[in-house]
């Protein structure tokens, strides 16, 4: 696991997966958020130790905690009964990063999960801290925030379809994940376009917008970038290696996307609702 790839999955660990669970609403899931901060620290701590059984512990410790995090979708389901498009998201952002918790506990014990590699493994971690909590979510909560629509709804489904479609990909082959990468790429790209086109224009303040402006164009060019990378798989056509995935969509996704996307969340959550301007006195129209 290299460097770049262990910052990555810190950021996701302390940063992304908290502020995002923030986001949603929940008793559960603010008790499994509370005990957070302590499980990140542990599982970071696993990422830079050499691999081994204390690696391995830490790395469950981290692991349970997203799987606490993951039983609170059934519990979710059943207290909402809401398939609508944008609860499916969420309920996708509570479940998906069990799977990197997982990959996590294979990887730091060497242990090569379902037959993959480790460096697989490796990226598997940050892949589903990313492409699966923060896309997953900001799906669902653009499509709120949109209205849902002909768009938003299609965003909503076609982010954690995708999602698993790749996931899917991995044990069938690199055409499955070609489709699951095809499927996640559309669903990214109604993102940025909902993004850009509803919430930036109606962001309240400057900041709120930059962030979703950011957001919005990051996630066009990374998704570009998964693509060119899952078609170079499939047809064997020269493709980007997995290093350079790394620090380009890895990141861009990471800070230029998940980062902006939930900051500029968090912030449209907290802004006070706009007034409507007051009619100009008799006065003020006199004059």
């Amino acid at each position: 696991m290299t460097t770049l790839v262990r910052l990555i999955v810190m950021l996701g660990m302390f940063v992304v997966i908290p502020l995002g669970v923030a986001l949603i609403d929940g008793g559960g899931v603010a008790r499994v958020r509370r005990v957070w901060p302590v499980a990140a620290a542990v599982g970071a701590v696993a990422l830079w130790l050499p691999r081994g059984p204390l690696a391995t512990g830490c790395a469950a410790v981290y692991a349970a905690a997203t799987l606490a995090l993951a039983a609170q979708a059934p519990r979710r389901l059943a207290r909402t009964r809401s398939l609508a498009p944008s609860e499916i998201a969420v309920l996708t952002a509570l479940a998906t990063p069990a799977i990197a918790g997982t990959a996590l506990v294979a990887e730091r014990a060497g242990y090569r999960l379902f037959g993959f590699d480790l460096d697989i493994l490796a990226l598997t971690v940050p892949h589903f801290h990313f492409a699966g909590f923060a896309a997953a979510l900001i799906a669902g909560l653009v499509c709120r925030g949109s209205g849902g629509g002909r768009a938003g709804r299609p965003a909503a489904l076609s982010v954690p379809v995708g999602t698993m479609l790749v996931l899917a990909g991995y044990f069938i082959d690199d055409w499955a994940e070609l489709a699951g990468a095809l499927v996640l790429t559309a669903g990214m790209w109604l993102v940025g376009l909902l993004t850009w086109r509803d919430l930036r224009a109606a962001g309240p303040d400057r900041t709120t917008r930059a962030l979703l402006g950011c957001s919005a164009v990051v996630v066009v060019a990374t998704m570009l970038l998964a693509l060119s990378w899952a078609l170079g798989e499939a047809t064997g056509l020269p493709h980007p290696s997995l290093a350079w995935m790394a620090a380009t969509h890895g990141l861009g996704n990471a800070l230029g996307f998940a980062l902006c996307a939930i900051l500029a969340q968090r912030r449209l959550r907290t802004a006070p609702p706009r007034r409507p301007a007051l009619a100009p006195t008799l006065k003020e129209r006199l004059a």
